[in-house]
């Protein structure tokens, strides 16, 4: 993979990781338009050193909230902190059992497939519209609203579908309040990547020496992008400015199915 490909793929991926436009989706379709004929695992690879780049920027961006998360985890009552560690955690669970049980059929949705992208592109539209004229009561994440919320992420495991969109549409559908809504998509996606990368280093997948420094430039392009990202998609969700993503995703969708159809 070029370097500058590789930078490229960074940009998108700190820009779409937070904003609901889905990441994986658009780092598929770049890797299509670019010609990218690497090898599903090498191709894999980058896109978990990518998500490991707006990890980190989610870190960066909430600190404070994950030293919170962290107190939680060892609090021995039971107070607040305690209680929202316990809901990440439980929105973890199924986007983690999806990872573990069907990891080779996951593996091969990341090998440029144009028309599943676009089909999933115009579902997160939808799911935005919806969300924009959603009427919000300001809920707290309750437990049940943790464990939808997890289904959602787990769903978003298909490329195309945004994972932000998906997680943050399906709180403020809840009625939950739309910064918190974006506050727990956010921090709940952290332990996954995190988890993912280190199951990928013990189990060998990616034993043969990569090409660092494409890699290297993709996480520094994806982690710098990631912060700004980050900070605008909260304002965004608080505005109630979803629609204008899903206007986008139709587009990307069409030119997408048109380009590969061509």
């Amino acid at each position: 993979m070029e370097i500058l490909q590789a930078a490229l793929l960074g940009i998108i991926q700190g820009l779409t990781e937070f904003l609901p436009v889905s990441s994986s989706g658009h780092l598929e379709l770049a890797k299509f338009f670019l010609g990218d004929t690497s090898a599903a695992e090498e191709s894999l690879l980058m896109t978990i050193v990518l998500h490991a780049a707006t990890a980190l920027s989610t870190i960066v961006i909430f600190r404070k909230d994950i030293l919170e998360i962290f107190r939680g985890l060892f609090a021995f009552e039971n107070n607040e902190a305690a209680r929202f560690s316990g809901k990440i955690i439980l929105s973890m669970i199924p986007a983690a059992l999806v990872g573990l049980l069907f990891e080779d059929a996951i593996e091969q949705l990341f090998a440029q497939q144009v028309p599943l992208v676009a089909g999933m592109l115009v579902i997160t539209g939808l799911l935005l519209f919806l969300a924009d004229r959603a009427k919000t009561t300001g809920r707290e994440v309750s437990w049940s609203h943790a464990l939808i919320i997890g289904i959602a992420q787990a769903i978003a495991i298909i490329p195309g579908i945004s994972r932000s969109g998906a997680t943050i549409s399906t709180s403020v559908l809840l009625g939950i309040d739309r910064e918190k809504a974006a506050r727990f998509s956010f921090l709940m996606v952290v332990p996954l990547i995190l988890g993912k990368i280190a199951k990928d280093v013990l189990d060998g997948d990616f034993a043969e020496t990569p090409n660092l420094v494409p890699l290297l430039i993709g996480f520094t392009a994806a982690f710098i992008t990631g912060l700004f990202a980050c900070q605008w998609m909260i304002k965004l969700v608080k505005n109630s400015q979803l629609s204008y993503f899903a206007i986008y995703c139709f587009i990307i969708a069409t030119i997408a199915i048109l380009a590969w159809a061509l």
